[in-house]
């Protein structure tokens, strides 16, 4: 038999040739790489989980500020995030502090990768299938799959739709642990293995991220203590409001009312409804972040320079500094200014200009080593 995952990584990389669907996979990651491409698992056979998580722009959507639906005309309200690296957040919890970490999707709801992979399937607004038991009836059509089902977890698991559902996740699960989707092997990376070197306005950047003086970057977007860890995933998995505007053209298209607010964290349901969570929304990994925008959690900014400038609008009273260069207007209120991390946002001086390029170049060395020729675009 043929490896799955070796037949992926032609397909996804240039080749236009889909999988063979003659191969029966022998593991739960090559079971997964055919799911995750596979569009027979949405109502109208037109959406793959690969479709709003393309392997050839970072595991993100290139389409626009929200993912449309398989039906074509469902438009939600959130950007989809990349799924590179996901697969190090830890599970949904609460830590010490009292502070909520980890999970997936932007508002954590779900626990770990296998309950994300079940989302999107049966959402109306994406996947659009009617419930388990319609997924798992069109893997049963696919004679690949039931061997391979049978085979991997049990032969009677595609009897039932609680257990084939329940598969299906595991195996989606599986395959984005893999490597294909965190090679480590950035720029930043090479750097910190000593194979290459930083240009001075990266290497400029990258002391101004890391810097407790110049910002406070690494206050939310670096997990381990070495800022030199060969493992680092530049999130620490936590909820924060940081005052994103609302995004006025993606509600034009989606028809959501204007004011609408979304409540993120405040709707996990293992959250309880706390109030003091609204608005907030998780840390995104800064790894592939050159690559993958739109950016924050409804798309509302088309450039990475232009987020490192709405940060940077908390700690200056420079009206010049108050203007989206995308807009030419003034950044937008925050959507939910009750509960504003005030604390985090504002801290140390403005940053010119020069340092503003230095941290965008410096996050454009973030980007992984196939997706490097994405940033010349």
């Amino acid at each position: 038999m043929k490896c799955v995952l070796a037949s992926f990584v032609f397909f996804a990389f240039g080749s236009g040739v889909a999988l063979a669907q003659s191969d029966v996979p022998q593991t739960l990651e090559d079971l997964g790489a055919l799911l995750f491409f596979d569009v027979n698992l949405s109502a109208n056979r037109t959406q793959s989980c690969a479709t709003c998580h393309s392997p050839d722009f970072g595991f993100a959507d290139p389409r626009g500020m929200a993912s449309i639906g398989d039906d074509g005309v469902s438009l939600g309200d959130r950007n989809a995030p990349s799924a590179t690296y996901a697969a190090f957040s830890p599970a949904f919890h609460q830590n010490e502090d009292g502070n909520w970490v980890g999970g997936q999707f932007w508002d954590g709801r779900a626990a770990g990768l296998a309950a994300q992979a079940g989302g999107p399937p049966t959402n109306p607004a994406e996947m659009g299938m009617k419930d388990a038991a319609a997924v798992v009836a069109r893997l049963s059509e696919n004679a690949v799959y039931e061997q391979a089902f049978a085979t991997l977890f049990a032969p009677d698991t595609l009897a039932t739709a609680e257990a084939g559902y329940a598969a299906m996740t595991q195996a989606l699960a599986a395959f984005e642990q893999t490597e294909l989707f965190a090679p480590f092997d950035s720029k930043y990376d090479r750097f910190l293995r000593g194979e290459a070197e930083l240009t001075r306005e990266e290497d400029l950047g990258r002391v101004l991220f890391f810097s407790q003086q110049f910002t406070n970057c690494n206050l939310c977007h670096q997990l381990r203590r070495s800022a030199t860890d060969p493992r680092e995933t530049f999130t620490n998995y936590k909820f924060h409001n940081i005052g994103v505007p609302e995004n006025t053209t993606l509600r034009a298209a989606n028809g959501v009312e204007l004011g609408t607010v979304d409540l993120g964290l405040m709707n996990n349901p293992a959250v309880g409804g706390d109030s003091d969570q609204r608005g907030k929304f998780k840390t995104p990994s800064l790894r592939n972040v050159a690559v993958t925008g739109p950016y924050m959690h409804n798309g509302v900014f088309e450039d990475l320079r232009t987020v490192v400038l709405f940060y940077n609008r908390y700690n200056t009273f420079d009206e010049a500094r108050q203007i989206n260069p995308e807009t030419g207007e003034r950044f937008g209120r925050p959507a939910m200014p009750a509960t504003l991390a005030v604390k985090e946002l504002t801290h140390g001086p403005a940053l010119d200009d020069r340092r503003v390029d230095a941290i965008v170049a410096f996050l454009k060395t973030l980007t992984d080593a196939r997706y490097e020729t994405l940033l010349e675009r």
